[in-house]
């Protein structure tokens, strides 16, 4: 027996791979990442870029670029985001108002931009002018009676039915991770999982050209949550330029998270709003670092959206209030054809919604009607009421102001616009269409809100001696503000889908521009959550996450259950053993074999099959890379070659060929347990480390395996689901 080294005189040749080869370090499609790996190799390459730093200025340099990157990117994200959501906006007001009719001075102007810039439009008839004709004056020469308001219907539903078309196909044959409000699955991304294309190229320009088209085309969803989507894309674009962040998986997590704040901040112009929301919402590992960055790409977001004035009025925000009074007080039979879903959606709310003024009109246009006072140049219906000076009455607390015909008419049109809204939005979230449910959400609780309100003010007028009005009303002021009822119902509405409570708040605030409100918002966030916790634990993009069988590990369930590692770990008794590497008795043909005929994502590298006493642990995707490269680049490995993990190699024949090392894959330090770990620590430290498997021993000894997925099968069966559920659908 002689050593292998010497016997070749050329040991280096075994060695090639403590130099880092093509691909090494990746994860494959549908896996988890290796967070602690992840942190170990970021912090071997800052410790190297910082020796080198001191050899020359020019490594001085590269270390201060390295240090800088990551501002570099998060500006660049705020820019394109902004700059994307600017162009979103711009693109949704023209081609909603296209379902409408066309300005003739410039066909891209939308109905207000037509108008605004024509010179025979007066504030009274703003929204008339004779540069905007309606499709029945363009076509047939016709503004009034019932054909031409036949055609005006037809040619709504088929622009509508056009846009929809266009923007299901565009998905369905060149994108189809872009359907969706994209955020349940961010979330799972963002704790660790591969899902290979989500944020491509194709998904960032297909979710953008889509998202105009099913806005547009007056489906009740919203583009908030997909601009989210699109500014992950921009950031996981731009993190692919730096190689600090393209090939590190949990670098690359903390520029994403980052993104998301960016995307709320565009969403809602809302930067501190999208910070939390990151942070609450969607982070799984949030950094001091991270918030920093997050909050200056959320503001460069945001300033770039504001440079833009898609609103036409240099707010940030989508409905701006400023009110005078004090608060004080997926399994369908459709969903197997898509395209015809959404075809069939699309028409019914089409046709369901133009003869109703507040289902017609676009959801945002829709809320911002909602939250506005009513003040002296209002002329919503919802602003029709009687006001007689000459009246006089024993209180005066309480202005004049009975209700006039123009309020009950948008009373009971509001109620059906309710009722439909709550019904169409069930069936079109989820579609396979970019689809947001803030703004439909955000819609059923304004209009319930703003129904409340009128309620609440009509009953103080012709109630005002109770006690309950008598007490809380200032003289000359009004007592009851409907559209603060519709901000607040906003919110709860919000609140109870998604169970945001503190980002919530913010964006609502930063939303509106109502921070003088912020308490009957806060109480409407908690009171929200609560009541829809009575209901389920899971908001809607939780639910997502379980529906699609993402194995998601959410830090706010609890596990609670007396069992142990043992209980959990494989194999379990009446299973095959656990497969495993020896260190220096297996040959490569041994370990092809293992790989070929298993799908484990790694295995663990004992001393003997005999002993089992763990050394450390081996992923597959390494292990296939190294052998690759071995044979292509080591001259003398062959199928017969024995692998080894440890520093020197075996003691071999004279005439054997040469063994192969594979020590730099190896994980020296994986993580293990005892198996009488109580799983209540086990769930709690893969929560906490982001952890894809730890391994289970006794004195040394390897016993099994614990895996994400294991676990989560595990606290399924223990909520009495089913533990079979834990896939990637």
């Amino acid at each position: 027996m002689v050593n292998a080294g010497a016997m070749s005189g050329s040991g280096n040749l075994m060695d090639f791979l403590d130099e880092p080869f093509p691909d090494v370090g990746t994860y494959e499609d549908f896996h988890t990442i290796d967070w602690l790996r992840e942190k170990s190799r970021d912090t071997d390459r800052h410790r190297k870029i910082t020796s080198k730093s001191k050899e020359s200025i020019w490594e001085f340099i590269k270390s201060l670029l390295d240090a800088w990157s990551g501002w570099v990117v998060m500006l660049l994200i705020g820019l394109l985001a902004g700059t994307l959501a600017g162009v979103i906006d711009l693109a949704v007001d023209w081609m909603t108002d296209l379902k409408e009719g066309v300005c003739l001075s410039a066909f891209w102007y939308s109905h207000e931009q037509c108008c605004w810039t024509s010179n025979e439009t007066t504030f009274e008839d703003r929204d008339k002018c004779p540069l905007w004709q309606k499709w029945s004056e363009l076509l047939v020469n016709q503004s009034e009676g019932a054909s031409a308001y036949i055609l005006n219907y037809l040619m709504y539903i088929l622009w509508a039915l056009l846009f929809a078309f266009l923007a299901v196909s565009l998905v369905r044959v060149f994108a189809p991770y872009a359907c969706g409000s994209g955020i349940p699955e961010i979330k799972t991304i963002l704790s660790g999982f591969i899902i290979r294309g989500y944020l491509g190229k194709w998904t960032l320009l297909i979710k953008t050209v889509t998202l105009v088209l099913v806005v547009s085309s007056g489906l009740s969803l919203g583009k908030e949550g997909p601009l989210v989507h699109v500014a992950c894309c921009c950031g996981n674009f731009f993190s692919s330029l730096f190689s600090k962040y393209s090939k590190n998986e949990g670098k690359r997590r903390e520029v994403l998270s980052a993104a998301a704040a960016a995307g709320v901040s565009v969403a809602f112009g809302a930067p501190i709003g999208g910070v939390l929301f990151s942070l609450e919402e969607v982070s799984y590992y949030f950094p001091l670092k991270t918030l920093w960055r997050s909050f200056f790409a959320a503001l460069v977001a945001a300033f770039t959206l504001r440079s833009i004035n898609p609103f036409g009025n240099s707010r940030l925000v989508l409905f701006y209030v400023e009110y005078h009074t004090p608060w004080r007080r997926k399994t369908t039979k459709l969903g197997k054809y898509p395209v015809l879903e959404v075809i069939v959606v699309t028409a019914i709310t089409a046709i369901i919604a133009y003869p109703n003024p507040y289902t017609r009109r676009s959801t945002s246009e829709l809320i911002s009607e909602l939250f506005n006072d009513c003040g002296a140049l209002e002329s919503s219906q919802l602003c029709d009421y009687i006001n007689d000076p000459n009246m006089t009455r024993p209180v005066d607390d309480i202005p004049d102001r009975p209700a006039g015909v123009g309020v009950y008419t948008a009373m009971w049109q509001l109620a059906l616009a309710l009722i439909f809204k709550i019904v169409i939005t069930i069936f079109t979230f989820g579609m396979k269409i970019p689809s947001g449910l803030f703004i439909p959400s955000m819609a059923v609780g304004a209009m319930a809100g703003r129904m409340v309100g009128i309620g609440v003010e009509q009953l103080a007028y012709h109630h005002h001696d109770w006690i309950v009005f008598r007490n809380w009303c200032r003289p000359g002021a009004d007592c009851v503000t409907p559209g603060l009822y519709a901000m607040v119902g906003a919110a709860a509405c919000l609140g109870g889908v998604t169970r945001m409570t503190v980002s919530l708040v913010v964006i609502m605030f930063e939303l509106t521009g109502g921070l003088e409100y912020i308490v009957p918002l806060m109480a409407a966030a908690v009171t929200s959550k609560w009541v829809a916790d009575a209901f389920g634990k899971e908001g809607i993009y939780e639910a997502h996450i379980h529906l699609n069988g993402y194995p998601f590990l959410d830090v706010k369930d609890e596990f609670t259950h007396r069992t142990l590692a043992t209980d959990v770990m494989r194999p379990r008794r009446g299973e095959p053993p656990l497969s495993v590497l020896t260190q220096d008795s297996m040959t490569v043909e041994d370990v092809e074999t293992l790989i070929k005929e298993t799908d484990y994502n790694g295995f663990p590298v004992v001393v003997s099959r005999d002993s089992e006493r763990l050394i450390g642990f081996a992923q597959r995707r390494e292990l296939i890379l190294a052998i690759k490269n071995a044979r292509q680049r080591q001259e003398g490995i062959v199928s017969n070659s024995i692998m080894y993990f440890t520093e020197e190699p075996p003691e071999l024949p004279a005439n054997s060929p040469h063994p192969l090392k594979l020590r730099r894959v190896l994980n020296l330090s994986p993580f293990t347990v005892t198996d009488h770990t109580p799983m209540e620590t086990v769930v709690d430290i893969f929560r906490k480390l982001g952890l894809r498997q730890c391994l289970v021993t006794r004195s040394g000894r390897l016993l099994g395996i614990i895996t994400k997925k294991d676990v989560l099968r595990h606290m399924a069966q223990m909520a009495n689901q089913d533990p079979e559920s834990i896939m990637f659908n």
